[in-house]
C-alpha cells in the first residue's frame, strides 16, 4: 500500500499528517480550526475494516452499508469534501451543531471544532448506521456528540435552534423543519441536486427563505425517507437513458428513443469549452425543459452518443426530440469550442436554443462563483421566475452574474 506521499508508511499519524498537508495544499482546507480538526480526529477508526490508506485518502469513500442491490446508501465521504463543507460551515466554538446523515468523523470534525463548550447532534434514519456511529464516537472518544434515530426530513426539534445544520446525504429539497431549526443567523450547509447534478450549498437566512454564500461540487449517496427525490427516468434503449426531476418535464421514450434513429445534427457554438462543472450547472438551471442524459460506454464507442453522456450530460428535450453538450478541439477558443448534438423531428430548434446558452454562458458568466441560489419555502409565486427549479416545499432560483 501506497500513502498519500508515496511512501509505504501505514501508519496512521503519519497518514493523517500527510492528509492534511495534502488538504492545505489543494484549499481543501483553509483555516486553522479546520485544519486542527483534521489532524486530532483518527479518522481511521470511524473506517475499522478499511485500511488506512483508504480511510486517509483525499478523494475515495468508505462504504458503509448498502442496500439489496449493492448499491452504497450510506458511505463515509472523501476527507476533501468534508473538509470543504466544513470550511463553508465557519463553524465556531461553542455552537450548536446538527449534522444529518451520520457516519461519525464528520460528528467528531465537528465536535472539535464546536469545543466542550458547543454541542453536536447527529441524526441518521438508519439504524444500523447510526448505531455504528455511536459505537465510533465512543471508541474514539467523543462520547459528547449526541446521536438520534429518525428521519432527517423531521430535523432535531428538541436540540433547536442550531447556528449550524450540515447535511451529509444529496438532498432533493429543504424542508420546513431545516429552515426552521437553524438560529436566526444560523447556516445550512446542504448538497442540494437538481437534474442530476448536485452543488454543497452554503445557505444563511435572510427575510424571506435562504440565500447562498457559497457553492461546490459535491457528490453523495442520496437522501432517504420522506426527503427522497423526485426523479423520472426512462431507458430509450440498452445503454441510453433520460432522467428528470422536473415535474413540468414529460419523457415520452418511444418518441424519443425514435429520435435517435435519426440523423444527428452537430450545432458549433463558437464558445469556448470550459469549467465544465460551472457550465453543466448554468445549463441545467437555464435550459427550458431540462434533463440528463446517461450513456453507456458501449453506446458511445459504438458512435451513437458522445463520450460527454458517460457520466450525465444536461439535456434539453421535448415531446420527441432532444439536444445535448458536446466538445471539439478548436484552438480559436483557447483549446476546445462547445457544441450539440441534436435528435429528433425538433432538432434545429432544441439545437439553436442550446447554442444560444452556451455562448451566454462563455460571453458573460465564465467563471466559478457565478451564481447565487435563493431558497423561497412556500407556495410557487405565479409567473415563476425564469430559471426557477419547483420544489415539495418550496422554489430555487439562481442569480447569474
Amino acid at each position: 500500500m501506497t500513502a498519500i506521499d508515496g511512501s509505504t508508511d501505514r501508519d496512521p499519524d503519519v497518514l493523517r499528517a500527510d492528509m492534511v498537508r495534502a488538504l492545505r495544499d489543494e484549499d481543501g482546507i483553509t483555516t486553522g480550526p479546520v485544519a486542527t480538526a483534521f489532524t486530532t480526529v483518527p479518522r481511521h477508526r470511524f473506517a475499522p475494516d478499511a485500511p488506512p490508506e483508504v480511510a486517509y485518502s483525499l478523494h475515495r469513500t468508505v462504504p458503509v452499508k448498502k442496500d439489496e442491490h449493492g448499491t452504497d446508501i450510506s458511505v463515509m465521504s472523501a476527507a476533501h469534501l468534508q473538509a470543504v463543507m466544513l470550511e463553508q460551515a465557519e463553524v465556531e466554538p461553542g455552537m450548536n451543531v446538527l449534522e444529518i446523515g451520520s457516519g461519525g468523523v464528520n460528528a467528531a470534525y465537528l465536535q472539535e471544532l464546536v469545543g466542550s463548550e458547543g454541542r453536536v447532534t447527529t441524526v441518521d434514519i438508519d439504524h444500523d448506521v447510526i448505531d455504528r456511529a455511536r459505537r465510533c464516537l465512543d471508541d474514539a472518544g467523543y462520547g459528547r456528540v449526541r446521536t438520534v434515530l429518525d428521519d432527517g426530513e423531521h430535523g432535531v426539534a428538541d436540540g433547536a435552534p442550531f447556528d449550524r445544520i450540515i447535511v451529509t446525504a444529496a438532498a432533493w429539497d429543504i424542508p420546513p423543519s431545516w429552515i426552521g431549526g437553524l438560529a436566526e443567523k444560523g447556516r445550512l450547509v446542504v448538497p442540494l441536486t437538481v437534474c442530476g447534478t448536485t452543488r454543497s450549498i452554503a445557505f444563511d437566512r435572510d427575510r424571506s427563505g435562504l440565500i447562498s454564500r457559497s457553492y461546490g461540487l459535491a457528490h453523495f449517496v442520496p437522501m432517504q425517507g420522506e426527503g427522497a427525490a423526485e426523479e423520472h427516468k426512462v431507458m430509450l434503449r440498452e445503454g441510453v437513458a433520460l432522467q428528470t426531476d422536473d415535474v413540468r418535464v414529460l419523457l415520452e421514450p418511444q418518441a424519443l428513443d425514435a429520435a435517435l434513429d435519426m440523423p444527428r445534427l452537430e450545432r458549433w457554438s463558437g464558445a469556448a469549452y470550459d469549467l465544465p462543472d460551472e457550465l453543466d450547472l448554468f445549463l441545467t438551471l437555464n435550459l427550458p425543459s431540462p434533463a440528463r442524459l446517461h450513456a453507456a460506454q458501449a453506446v458511445v464507442d459504438g458512435g451513437l452518443v458522445e463520450a460527454s453522456a458517460l457520466k450525465g450530460v444536461s439535456a434539453l428535450v421535448s415531446r420527441d426530440s432532444f439536444a445535448y453538450r458536446t466538445r471539439r478541439e478548436n484552438a480559436a477558443t483557447g483549446g476546445f469550442e462547445s457544441g450539440v448534438v441534436a435528435h429528433g423531428p425538433q432538432a434545429e430548434a432544441l439545437a439553436d436554443q442550446y447554442a444560444d446558452l452556451l455562448r451566454h454562458w462563455a460571453q458573460n458568466h465564465r467563471r466559478r462563483g457565478a451564481a447565487t441560489f435563493r431558497y423561497l419555502p412556500g407556495p410557487a409565486p405565479k409567473p415563476l421566475p425564469e430559471g426557477t427549479v419547483l420544489r415539495r416545499h418550496g422554489i430555487v432560483t439562481a442569480i447569474w452574474t
